[in-house]
């Protein structure tokens, strides 16, 4: 494995652990998700610079797209759940309620 493959695989890795371990807020938890969006971005378009070739390059562009919908729909959820509870904590947001 080359230094480039483990340093975007362990860049998954630790915002997964960082997804797992923190989901006390709604933040962190996006911010985690944010960062294993990235990653997966980096390695998507560094493998056709690797491989010389230009049948892949479609794949980056489609999961920039979706992880900037993430984002904006992250956030939407964020502003609107703190217009109705007061904190981000998500123990304290029932989804059923809503």
């Amino acid at each position: 494995m080359t230094p480039l493959h483990l340093s975007y695989f362990m860049a998954f890795i630790i915002s997964m652990t960082g997804f797992m371990l923190h989901r006390t807020s709604l933040i962190s938890t996006l911010l985690c998700l944010e960062a294993m969006m990235l990653s997966l971005f980096i390695a998507t378009s560094l493998c056709p610079i690797q491989l010389q070739t230009t049948s892949f390059m479609l794949n980056p562009m489609l999961i920039l797209t979706f992880s900037a919908c993430e984002a904006s729909l992250g956030l939407s959820l964020l502003v609107a759940s703190s217009r109705t509870h007061n904190p981000n904590n998500l123990q304290n947001l029932n989804l059923l309620q809503c």
